[in-house]
């Protein structure tokens, strides 16, 4: 009997609560990886179990989508939330996230106080990115949450490059962001829904807070789980040195150079129409990531 490894996503139930009807066939894109790091060039489709609220699929067509990029972009907040003495642990724990990345991954790494800045454009340069982490410095404005997150979609949907692999990793504090636009709340939703990146969000409480923090906790959390991705709420920078890597080491699972993304061509059960339910998909002995939809869907 064949060991299947099931991934049901968060994307997915999203889009059914959303009461999105999903095309016949249904279309979703996914990252395929080999867990011993030989590259996947193919997949038969006879490997896979597609289910649907418990109901099996039959799958059509497995195929592999060009070339993929892994790209991730740092938020980090060094603002007045995050305490002048601990800067050595957040460095600490930035060295060891960018550590764990496979090194074909391209990082752009942003600070968020006063405004979000460029430390280090868009890089797969090992030495730059744990360079430009030295660089990281306490400022004394608070680290803008929400404004970072629009930019960061924004340059996800500017990007365009098929069999591209997104993540956002934000390190981000509850103080400030007392200001912000609900229509740049909503636009960040919605290229999120659209370009499908994987987020993850650790939140600390900041020392120094003028604020309660429920946008970042309410966007942070909300966005995390809707991209099947972590949020970790903290209240000592010192977590930071243990939660960083392990992170890191959770996101790298789809970004080794032997993983790659397909396109699953799928028929749902009953040849159903209606809003999504609950998909389950299963390769034998392959690990499945960063499901999503197809654009078009």
């Amino acid at each position: 009997m064949r060991s299947i490894r099931f991934a049901t996503t968060a994307i997915a139930v999203c889009l059914a609560s959303a009461g999105i009807l999903a095309q016949k066939p249904l279309v979703l894109l996914g990252t395929i990886t080999d867990p011993v790091g030989a590259e996947v060039t193919s997949v038969d489709p006879k490997d896979v179990v597609f289910t649907e609220d418990g109901n099996t699929g039959t799958v059509v067509k497995v195929e592999p989508v060009g070339g993929l990029v892994p790209k991730v972009q740092l938020l980090v907040d060094n603002g007045v939330g995050m305490p002048s003495n601990s800067l050595t642990d957040l460095r600490t724990a930035l060295k060891a996230l960018i550590m764990e990345l496979p090194t074909n991954v391209e990082v752009t790494f942003v600070t968020t106080a006063p405004q979000p800045r460029f430390l280090e454009k868009a890089t797969t340069d090992r030495i730059k990115l744990l360079s430009a982490v030295d660089r990281v410095t306490p400022d004394t404005g608070a680290g803008r949450f929400v404004d970072s997150f629009y930019e960061a979609t924004d340059r996800i949907v500017k990007d365009k490059q098929e069999g591209a692999s997104y993540t956002i990793i934000s390190i981000a504090t509850t103080s400030g962001d007392l200001n912000y636009r609900d229509s740049d709340i909503k636009q960040i939703s919605e290229r999120v829904q659209k370009t499908h990146p994987s987020i993850q969000v650790v939140l600390l409480n900041g020392m120094n807070s003028g604020s309660i923090g429920s946008i970042q906790t309410g966007l942070g959390k909300g966005l995390a789980d809707m991209t099947g991705g972590r949020f970790e709420a903290i209240n000592l920078t010192s977590r930071l040195i243990t939660l960083m890597p392990e992170i890191g080491k959770q996101v790298a699972v789809s970004m080794k150079p032997g993983a790659k993304m397909f396109r699953l061509t799928l028929q749902r059960p009953g040849n159903a129409a209606g809003p999504l339910g609950k998909i389950g998909i299963g390769i034998n002995g392959k690990i499945l990531s960063n499901l999503t939809m197809a654009p078009g869907q």
